[in-house]
């Protein structure tokens, strides 16, 4: 077993304080929601709550933003421009998920410090971070003081409008705090993943150990496969 580092100290520190906020907005959001049905906590506190998290979201965001646009790390987020290769190296996966780990099989995706998504994730991960959350983040805004932003609002169809985009987005999100977990214990056991998350570190199983390739001593002979990349 190696370690290569793939989650750098501001990338974790963002991860987990989104993780915490996000629950937080789901929380108070199904209590300003359904007022009256669910009693969590008083209504007021659920909105003053709800708005000062989501604003500690936006800001959690950028640092995330600029972070991996001014630095190498925004290469692991690059879309595969193949079209062809992409949704080869998709339906791979997806038959991994599906079929392919009940039996034991190997991830058909390795993991490096560049190269740290899956084809399935890498999308999903582009449009959940660059399209759905900006989108949230501006209703949300727009619905915080609807008089400051009238002129907006209406030029986006009014607040039902605004509000239905925003729920369901919100539904898009709840569903994704369940399945986001669910993926997270698919690695070789079922904490790798989440321990990564605190270490930066990530446990690959040897490529010779993997496929049957290679000889000792040299575990890369006689497979396509590149080194592991160790960089941080």
């Amino acid at each position: 077993m190696q370690k290569i580092y793939i989650h750098p100290l501001p990338v974790r520190i963002w991860h987990w304080i989104n993780a915490c906020g996000f629950i937080a907005m789901l929380i108070t959001g199904v209590q300003i929601r359904y007022v009256g049905q669910i009693d969590l906590m008083a209504f007021r506190n659920a909105v003053i709550l709800h708005n000062w998290v989501g604003f500690v979201l936006i800001g959690n965001f950028f640092i995330w933003f600029l972070y991996y646009l001014f630095s190498d790390k925004i290469k692991v987020y690059h879309p595969e421009l193949n079209p062809v290769k992409h949704y080869r190296d998709s339906l791979r996966q997806l038959v991994y998920y599906g079929y392919g780990i009940f039996k034991g099989d190997p991830n058909p995706h390795h993991v490096s410090a560049y190269h740290k998504f899956n084809p399935m994730q890498s999308v999903s991960y582009q449009i959940i971070m660059l399209l759905l959350v900006p989108i949230q983040f501006f209703t949300g805004l727009l619905l915080w003081d609807i008089q400051r932003f009238s002129t907006m609002v209406e030029l986006f169809g009014g607040v039902r409008v605004v509000d239905t985009v925003h729920v369901l987005i919100f539904i898009v999100f709840a569903g994704f705090i369940f399945i986001h977990p669910y993926l997270a214990t698919l690695g070789h056991t079922p904490t790798a993943h989440i321990k990564a998350m605190f270490t930066g570190y990530e446990e690959i199983e040897d490529a010779a150990r993997i496929t049957g390739e290679g000889e000792p001593g040299n575990p890369f002979k006689g497979s396509n496969r590149e080194p592991l990349d160790r960089s941080p």
